[in-house]
């Protein structure tokens, strides 16, 4: 009779149990973090859903995983059981938030406690937290454009009056006084500022470490000048900073962003990088893949053909609704993005390949597709620009049988596409774009996403037809700027 792993695994388990439990009994540790859920959440979740593919336990777990992947251990906590003395962070997925429970209603009105630190209008994103017995209020003015900064304000009391920082804005791309309110364009490109790489810096939030030092988190851009393009899109930065003795916060020196800040003194905790090369082996769909509105795994399977991630076709790439675009976000103006993809359409309607997307009405594709022109698969390059589409039919030529390789080139404001039927000689295919037009600048629809680039395919007919792609490989080089 043959072993069983499992059954002796289960024994030496229990072994051990016995050997230590007695000293086990009582012990308990103190987490610093807490995890929030309640019903109320999850039976909102299902009246409001965000997608239907997506429940609230789906969230909580997407949560609790983050953090694991963070090395942060946590308590799960019930809402009606939270002690918030007890935590230094509380994390609440999809909180499902009213004044009276019990009535399922809001108590009272809001009420205006802040009117702004500055005049630069456009007010946004709100922050209140409490130190030292002040509630400061943290806020994004000017829009999120040049003239973008963090402002701050404080009080005694949660509900006001509250009071200006003397030096508003505490962190910006633009410094100096401006009257904006009036005028409700956020990106205010007369507020470029030449003397920083950084632009359009704003919108923060900071935290405190244990350790007593404190860094703010805030949205930035670098855009390609002289046109002022941001292809990027907004970024994330940091900078350190300290809270004077009569209690605001300051930078070291002035309130420009700026591209290096001081290192922090906590010891070094290496996260998971995203890989340049995915061959989608792991069985589990990576979490930095995007898709415009929808979860990726509702169109993308990885189990399906172990190896490939499969992707199911929906509607036309222009569409507010059911597209499918597996995409990661373009981090640097210097890149190359190549795929291997199995695909054979047979009407018109089937198209899939690569992808470099800005909005719905704002991308190139390499596709393969079925041409009634030449009553067979082909390959071409097919652009919306603001939402006129362009065929570059003089560069289409007959699909090769079975798999073919596709390869996407940035290389400054030069962007242009290329395949290969053994992937190792390439030719070029269709003209080469401008990439700075893939920037809220020149693109009249989309806003702040940034340039994506990555795998698609339509089947505008049954949204059955599937293309499968062998891996993903993205090559950036992010020492490089935009210049």
């Amino acid at each position: 009779m043959g072993t069983n792993p499992a059954y002796e695994e289960v024994c030496r388990t229990g072994q051990e149990w016995k050997r230590i439990g007695a000293a086990l009994c009582s012990m308990k540790k103190d987490n610093r973090t807490a995890l929030v859920v309640d019903n109320y959440s999850l039976s909102a979740f299902k009246w409001f859903p965000i997608d239907k593919d997506l429940t609230y336990n789906d969230v909580v777990r997407w949560m609790y995983d983050s953090l694991y992947e963070m090395n942060i251990e946590c308590d799960i906590v019930d809402i009606n059981a939270l002690e918030p003395d007890r935590y230094d962070m509380i994390v609440t997925p999809a909180l499902y938030c009213v004044s009276a429970p019990e009535k399922q209603q809001i108590i009272g009105y809001p009420k205006r406690i802040w009117r702004g630190g500055t005049d630069r209008g456009c007010i946004e994103a709100p922050h209140l937290t409490k130190h030292d017995g002040w509630y400061y209020i943290m806020c994004a003015e000017g829009g999120t454009g040049y003239n973008h900064c963090v402002t701050m304000g404080r009080s005694r009391n949660v509900w006001g009056p509250y009071e200006k920082d003397p030096e508003n804005p505490i962190l910006t791309s633009a410094p100096g006084v401006s009257y904006e309110r009036e005028d409700p364009d956020h990106l205010k490109p007369k507020y470029y500022n030449p003397d920083s790489i950084l632009q359009k810096s704003g919108h923060g939030s900071y935290v405190e470490t244990p350790d007593g030092e404190v860094y703010l988190f805030y949205h930035t851009a670098r855009p390609f000048v002289p046109e002022l393009r941001c292809t990027l899109g907004r970024e994330t930065a940091v900078q350190k900073m300290r809270w004077t003795e009569d209690g605001w916060l300051r930078m070291d020196e002035g309130n420009l962003a700026r591209v290096e800040t001081v290192e922090s003194s906590l010891p070094e905790c290496p996260m998971p990088k995203i890989p340049d090369f995915d061959d989608f082996d792991s069985g589990e769909l990576g979490n930095w893949y995007y898709a415009p509105r929808i979860m990726p795994q509702s169109f993308a399977d990885v189990k399906a053909r172990p190896g490939y991630v499969r992707i199911r076709g929906q509607e036309a790439r222009t569409s507010l609704n059911r597209v499918s675009i597996l995409a990661r976000k373009l981090t640097s103006v210097y890149a190359r993005i190549t795929t291997k993809m199995e695909f054979e359409p047979e009407v018109y309607q089937h198209s899939a390949g690569l992808i470099i997307y800005y909005d719905n009405m704002n991308y190139v594709n390499l596709r393969k597709y079925y041409s009634e022109t030449l009553g067979g698969p082909a390959l071409s390059v097919v652009q919306l620009e603001n939402g006129r589409k362009t065929e570059y039919n003089d560069w289409r030529v007959p699909a090769p049988e079975g798999a073919v390789w596709m390869r996407l080139y940035v290389e400054g404001r030069k962007t242009w596409f290329e395949w290969s039927e053994d992937g190792k000689d390439y030719r070029k295919t269709g003209p080469e774009f401008d990439t700075t037009k893939f920037s809220d600048e020149y693109c009249k629809y989309g806003e702040f996403t940034g340039t994506m680039v990555g795998l698609t395919c339509a089947d505008r007919m049954k949204h059955e037809k599937y293309a499968d792609f062998d891996f993903f490989e993205y090559i950036a080089d992010e020492t490089k700027g935009v210049e």
